[in-house]
């Protein structure tokens, strides 16, 4: 499959005249507790040629999108960003960019591009905005869990990444089981997490409405005390605009020399 997914990237960049910064797998694949079933989710950020910059129109208007969605084919959903799009979503701490750093399974990337975006991480990264996200993710599909199983694990994986971002001030690793080892919780909660974790990936999950009793009580406790934290949560931000604008200049000459 990786031979496949490295051929299609090169011919999003044929196709789109662009440069492929970096592209990884995410969703449950890069998670951990992916079925075999589950479809390859490529996600990657691209640099266009510097002619694509220099118009009138600005970035994400009219025939200038800043995304590149290609239709699923093979079990293959592949889309990216346009590199300033994906920078100033970083800008803001946007979660799916740093689960994309994260990413244990890379197909390609710019080595150059890669270590500096990552070596602003720590410094751009707002706790705030990300724990907002997952309780938010957590809380909507709790609700919604006693129809489909297979949504414990967005709820207990954004739980687990808020504990890990409350604990450390950091992002975590995206993998589910590296979150489960870093929790003090009981062998009965244990169990039954691990009884999620087969079904899911033996794809028995659908039809299964187990009593998950134990993580009920734990999703329940964790939403109750993350809100009572980010009631009283403040973050200060710094704006890294000029270090992330140095940043696109020097990958459009690194990706593109002087090809103007």
């Amino acid at each position: 499959m990786k031979n496949l997914i490295l051929d299609k990237l090169e011919e999003i960049e044929d196709e789109f005249h662009v440069k492929v910064l970096f592209a990884v797998e995410s969703g449950s694949r890069a998670w951990g507790y992916s079925s075999n079933d589950s479809d390859y989710d490529v996600r990657f950020i691209y640099c266009p040629s510097p002619q694509w910059y220099l118009s009138i129109d600005p970035q994400g208007v009219g025939g200038k999108k800043d995304v590149i969605e290609v239709p699923i084919n093979n079990d293959l959903d592949m889309n990216g960003w346009e590199i300033t799009k994906a920078l100033r979503l970083f800008r803001k701490s946007n979660p799916t960019i740093f689960e994309w750093l994260k990413s244990e399974i890379v197909y390609y990337q710019v080595p150059t591009f890669f270590e500096q975006l990552n070596a602003l991480e720590l410094s751009v990264f707002n706790t705030k905005v990300c724990l907002y996200h997952y309780f938010n993710i957590a809380r909507t599909n709790y609700r919604k869990c006693s129809q489909n199983s297979k949504l414990y694990f967005y709820v207990l994986r954004s739980l687990f990444v808020c504990h890990w971002i409350v604990k450390n001030q950091t992002f975590p690793p995206i993998h589910f089981e590296q979150l489960l080892q870093i929790l003090d919780i009981n062998n009965e909660l244990k169990v039954e997490i691990n009884t999620l974790l087969n079904l899911k990936r033996n794809s028995n999950i659908l039809g299964f409405h187990g009593d998950f009793k134990a993580i009920n009580e734990f999703i329940e406790h964790e939403l109750i005390r993350l809100q009572e934290f980010l009631n009283s949560h403040t973050v200060s931000c710094i704006d890294h605009t000029e270090q992330l604008n140095h940043l696109f200049r020097e990958t459009l000459k690194t990706v593109w020399g002087n090809s103007i």
